[in-house]
């Protein structure tokens, strides 16, 4: 109960409060979207470039923490496609992006928050070791598993451009380039300039909840439901279970499997939908999907943090 109570709860209740204000229009939709473009497109590549450039990344990426995770997550996108094409009879382009669904976590602006309130600040390195490579890695298996489907491997040549942009065309990977650039060059950083980076980097994860909250309003989980509990089983149950087992199997350190589990145990992240909007396929589960995760994730979560270590 203290977990939840500490730890859960006061994360959800800055999600909630977003999306209580623009449910009841005490804040404005499109408010919450220019919030989310502020976090996403400035104040959270700004927190990942400043966890990055300063990471010891012999340490800290571990081949091991990234199959453990990876791994699992590419097993899950695997479950995820497979069930929807052969179980509820969607057509393969619609099972990819559900998926997808199935692959990308809410890292960002769950698994830290969760993790740093249930750990603290020093524990989010693995976490951190996660998320560098959590886009690029997605959208890269996502994107060509699509292509694929849609060209039957005729023209995937052609698609390579559109991998390549939406892996790298990004504010998010940009930050976190840049991060391994000052990492690996041992680039000294100006005081001044890192001072203003991180007054940025305070307002990321408070802002992003909110303004997340306040996006997921438009997003009402009705229809497919027997495929957005599908999703649900998948990425709050069945991912962090395997990670939870592969991690322990590899003898992760204690904070390495912390942060292995927390991260694998969060709901579809709103790249979900964006994924599922970017080829107007299955955009109905993709944002019922991430809404009911949501929720249902201050339960799981709970459970997890009860079983970790």
């Amino acid at each position: 109960m203290t977990a939840l109570l500490d730890v859960i709860l006061p994360v959800f209740l800055v999600l909630g409060f977003g999306y209580l204000a623009v449910w009841r229009g005490l804040f404005p939709a499109e408010g919450a979207d220019n919030l989310m473009r502020f976090t996403q497109g400035f104040a959270i590549p700004c927190l990942l470039f400043r966890a990055i450039s300063s990471l010891d990344l012999g340490q800290h990426f571990d081949p091991a923490l990234l199959f453990s995770y990876y791994g699992v997550a590419t097993f899950c996108f695997v479950i995820g496609a497979l069930g929807a094409g052969l179980i509820f009879k969607r057509d393969w382009e619609d099972a990819i992006v559900i998926g997808f669904c199935c692959l990308f976590a809410n890292s960002v602006l769950l698994g830290l928050p969760i993790t740093e309130r249930a750990y603290g600040t020093d524990a989010l390195a693995a976490n951190y070791a996660l998320v560098a490579i959590n886009a690029p890695f997605c959208y890269g298996l996502g994107i060509t598993a699509m292509e694929i489907t849609r060209n039957r491997g005729s023209r995937f040549r052609a698609a390579l451009p559109k991998i390549a942009k939406a892996m790298f065309g990004n504010n998010l990977i940009i930050g976190i380039g840049l991060g391994f650039v000052v990492n690996l060059g041992a680039i000294p950083l100006p005081v001044v300039l890192t001072d203003g980076i991180d007054m940025m980097v305070r307002a990321a994860l408070p802002a992003a909840l909110f303004g997340l909250g306040g996006v997921l309003v438009r997003y009402r989980p009705e229809g497919d439901m027997r495929v957005i509990l599908f999703v649900c089983a998948v990425m709050l149950l069945v991912q962090p279970a395997l990670s939870f087992a592969l991690g322990a199997g590899f003898g992760l350190s204690t904070d390495a499997q912390r942060s292995l589990v927390i991260t694998a145990a969060m709901a579809p992240g709103v790249n979900a939908y964006v994924f599922a909007n970017m080829y107007d396929r299955a955009k109905r589960v993709a944002a019922s999907s991430v809404l009911l995760a949501t929720g249902l994730s201050v339960l799981t979560a709970w459970g997890w943090l009860a079983v970790l270590p």
